[in-house]
């Protein structure tokens, strides 16, 4: 049975840069962050990903976090969509877009995005390694988010 998406900002569906690009043509900066499965971390080696969710308040949490970027900067695009289930090596786990006039707020915003939807949206990463073992991601510290 194929899985059906009921939010805009979750999903089980592979992500695909190319549809995240805006036709806008006021548009001078625009920033494109993928987040992409890797095969080690912490000097471990991994094998797959797995992500869990609750669908529906990570899809309104994300939503606020677009909106208060939008408040933040002047953008004329913002996008967060992220995706759950078993990912693979070389997958895009995350898809963040913005876009401005100017650069320097499509950054900015596309940075305070990333760094909210990862330290406040209730999705949970678990990672499998090689050796057979696994272990539920401790996420970033206090330290590491700053907005």
């Amino acid at each position: 049975m194929e899985s059906v998406d009921l939010f805009e900002h979750i999903t089980f569906s592979p992500l695909v840069p190319t549809e995240r690009f805006p036709n806008l043509p006021e548009i001078g900066g625009f920033v494109f962050f993928a987040g992409i499965v890797r095969n080690i971390n912490e000097g471990r080696r991994v094998n797959h990903l797995e992500y869990e969710a609750f669908p529906e308040m990570a899809d309104r949490m994300i939503r606020s976090i677009l909106s208060d970027a939008g408040k933040k900067w002047d953008l004329l695009h913002a996008d967060c969509r992220h995706r759950l289930g078993k990912l693979e090596i070389s997958e895009i786990a995350v898809i963040v877009t913005t876009g401005s006039l100017h650069r320097e707020e499509a950054y900015s915003a596309n940075r305070y995005i990333i760094d909210r939807v990862k330290h406040e949206v209730p999705i949970w990463k678990r990672e499998f390694f090689e050796d057979g073992t696994s272990e539920w991601s401790q996420g970033c510290t206090h330290e590491q988010h700053r907005h």
